[in-house]
């Protein structure tokens, strides 16, 4: 379990073996390293302690047994996205679930997740569109369309994650269980620096990778597309607002549209020709206008992305009845994978390739400026999650 942890919270931070062993001063060797995740060794505590603070956490986090067994529903990349990127993600997202089932334990704050995980039986590509009607209803949303995305999802147990990575990475679901193999928390993990019209089509889809138990026939990522579109843009919201049929659409006409639901004019206009409200021919004519305008990649209004707010506050909340210290707060607000070790590694290659006699020069000056800090402040102990102790037994 140690090893299975350390390699996971190392590739989280998109570390390699040597990168630890030069966070860690060469400690020990990368080979070492390698030994400890396989785990065909186990490191002494002075070295597992100094391996948690390069890697910017509690040494309990590499000892202690994972509070729960995370595991992908789907993952939405392009062909682009390396597979040790892809691995990359998905250790972030289990880091990131983690620290919020133990900040709610802080709390003493049950997560209710009120969606049916895979609970919304998909036959067709038409049933897909039925499935967002069934949700709708389930979380009492009505037809009308939603104003906060993001906080609704939050309000029903849904932990929403934003993960700095590259443009090949559109999105990834997972749920989280128990021992018992009970569902205890679901993930939808996005892309962080998307505009808010692509970031709420992206987590609609992940929602219904979610809940949607789809037909091995159908293709799944169409389906949860089309769910989608069918969540946020209902057919007949969408009727009541433009008509049963029309001939055309001025852009601004459409721009409302796309302030309204807060989706992207190319998803509305595919949504407009589904629903036979515009023809095929005119659709695509103006398919051919936005490759024109350059609308592809950017449409010229911005929706404002959605932030999720339920994870800072329930830190607020923990800090104010001191239930966590300022530095547990700052460990959780830290996004997984951009922790800075205390130098940065080009700083301690250079150290490591001074001459041994410099270097022991410069220890032992850092040594007696830390020893009255170690002597007096204990925070750093709690910090660390109490030092692991070594037993001899005699």
């Amino acid at each position: 379990m140690l090893g299975e942890r350390l390699k996971r919270f190392r590739i989280a931070r998109d570390m390699s073996l040597v990168d630890l062993e030069t966070a860690i001063d060469r400690v020990v060797s990368s080979a070492t390293l390698s030994k400890y995740e396989k785990g065909t060794l186990q490191p002494s505590a002075k070295t597992l302690n100094r391996i948690a603070v390069a890697l910017g956490i509690k040494s309990a986090q590499l000892w202690g047994e994972s509070p729960c067994d995370i595991k992908p529903i789907a993952f939405r990349k392009r062909t682009k996205l390396s597979k040790k990127e892809q691995e990359r993600i998905k250790a972030i997202v289990a880091e990131e679930v983690e620290k919020r089932i133990w900040l709610q334990e802080q709390i003493s704050e049950q997560n209710t997740l009120e969606l049916p995980i895979l609970g919304i039986t998909v036959k067709s590509l038409d049933s897909a569109e039925e499935a967002a009607y069934t949700l709708r209803n389930m979380l009492n949303l009505g037809i009308d369309p939603i104003e906060n995305f993001t906080d609704v999802l939050e309000d029903h147990g849904i932990y929403i994650v934003e993960i700095n990575a590259s443009e090949s990475f559109d999105g990834i679901s997972a749920v989280a269980r128990d021992e018992h193999d009970k569902v205890i928390a679901a993930v939808i993990a996005i892309r962080s620096d998307l505009p808010g019209d692509r970031q709420r089509l992206n987590i609609t889809h992940e929602l219904g990778h979610l809940v949607l138990d789809i037909n091995q026939n159908i293709d799944p990522e169409k389906a949860a597309f089309r769910f989608g579109a069918a969540f946020l843009l209902l057919a007949e919201r969408l009727r009541k607002d433009v008509g049963q049929n029309r001939k055309r659409f001025s852009k601004k006409q459409l721009f409302d549209l796309k302030n309204r639901y807060g989706m992207s004019i190319q998803a509305i206009l595919y949504r407009l020709k589904y629903l036979e409200i515009i023809t095929d021919t005119y659709y695509k004519k103006w398919c051919v206008d936005i490759n024109k305008w350059g609308w592809k990649k950017r449409e010229s209004i911005d929706i404002l992305p959605e932030k999720p707010e339920r994870f800072h506050q329930q830190i607020r909340h923990a800090l104010s009845d001191e239930l966590i210290t300022e530095k547990d707060a700052g460990r959780l607000l830290n996004q997984t994978g951009q922790t800075t070790p205390d130098k940065p590694l080009s700083e301690k290659r250079q150290f490591l390739a001074l001459p041994k006699k410099e270097r022991h020069r410069i220890l032992s000056e850092q040594a007696k400026e830390m020893a009255n800090f170690y002597e007096n402040d204990k925070e750093w102990q709690e910090w660390e999650g109490g030092p692991v102790v070594e037993h001899h037994h005699t």
